[in-house]
């Protein structure tokens, strides 16, 4: 970025690039059509739980490159990724204002969400901010929550959802299907013993939340075809399980997936997983879920 050009700069961890976040970057690139300033936003990874308190990691709704991919496609010109060490969680947010979003950034204008707050020991409120851009010279906006269904839109709101299951709520405070990416591994092939052959996918990102256990409706773009499918969520107990997978059926579709790479979108959740007093009941109830799925797929 040329010293001569001025920036906005919208600043937070942005998880999830929900329809909250996602009236920040509005705001950001009006500001920054109105002053001709380029709009940047300047988040953090890892998350500073993953960092500070390793041993309790907070589930993330997005990798760092999902993260960064959302906010390109609303429009960010510039995205800077911070990484949080436990050397910057010293620093306070005077400093990181002046040597880095000034200094390096040329940054006329700050951007935060109502609630948002950096530096050591999270000091760096509304309040103090305001005072730092007066001692500073710099503007500061604050942008309003964003509610929906009465509701403030949050990332601790949609991790909540997630692990109740409530896909189709994520969904929709999400402003964008909810997504897993993995690659497909070898599996013990039950699925295929029983004729509802699956591919088990292995997350590419460990720190990314995994919603309730269950059956969900998924689909995945492969070899530039959409296909819909079951997954299951869960520790196949009919089968007497012990490790969680994430196994999906694809309808229609029968190819060698070992190896690929997956994105994974999660429609809607059929019911929980149950422990089947046979191998033949389990079969059973995965053509109920085929039909139900079919159903729902058709009406879409």
């Amino acid at each position: 970025m040329s010293k001569k050009s001025k920036s906005i700069i919208a600043l937070g961890t942005f998880d999830g690039v929900h329809l909250g976040h996602q009236k920040i970057i509005d705001v950001l690139l009006n500001e920054a059509k109105k002053t001709q300033a380029i709009p940047v936003v300047v988040t953090f990874f890892p998350h500073p739980t993953h960092i500070l308190t390793p041993e309790n990691p907070l589930k993330m709704i997005n990798s760092i490159d999902e993260r960064v991919a959302l906010l390109k496609k609303k429009g960010v010109e510039k995205v800077v990724v911070k990484e949080f060490t436990k050397d910057f969680s010293k620093k306070s947010a005077f400093d990181f204002i002046r040597e880095e979003l000034l200094h390096e950034l040329n940054m006329q204008t700050l951007l935060i969400g109502y609630d948002h707050s950096f530096g050591k020991d999270k000091e760096g409120d509304y309040k103090a901010l305001k005072n730092y851009a007066k001692q500073l010279s710099f503007d500061i906006i604050r942008v309003a929550a964003f509610k929906k269904e009465e509701l403030i839109v949050s990332s601790t709101l949609i991790r909540k959802l997630l692990l109740e299951g409530q896909i189709q709520k994520v969904n929709t405070y999400l402003g964008y299907t909810f997504c897993l990416f993995g690659t497909v591994v070898k599996g013990n092939q039950l699925g295929r013993k029983i004729g509802f052959r699956t591919a088990n996918i292995v997350l590419d990102y460990p720190n990314k939340i995994v919603p309730k256990i269950g059956v969900y409706i998924a689909k995945s773009s492969i070899d530039g075809k959409t296909y819909h499918g079951m997954m299951n969520i869960g520790y196949r107990p009919t089968v007497n399980g012990t490790t969680r997978t994430i196994e999906i059926h694809y309808f229609d579709l029968n190819k060698d997936l070992y190896h690929k790479k997956m994105k994974v979108a999660l429609l809607f959740r059929l019911r929980d997983e149950y422990k089947f007093e046979s191998i033949e009941a389990l079969k059973n109830q995965l053509k109920i879920d085929e039909q139900n799925a079919l159903t729902y797929i058709a009406n879409i």
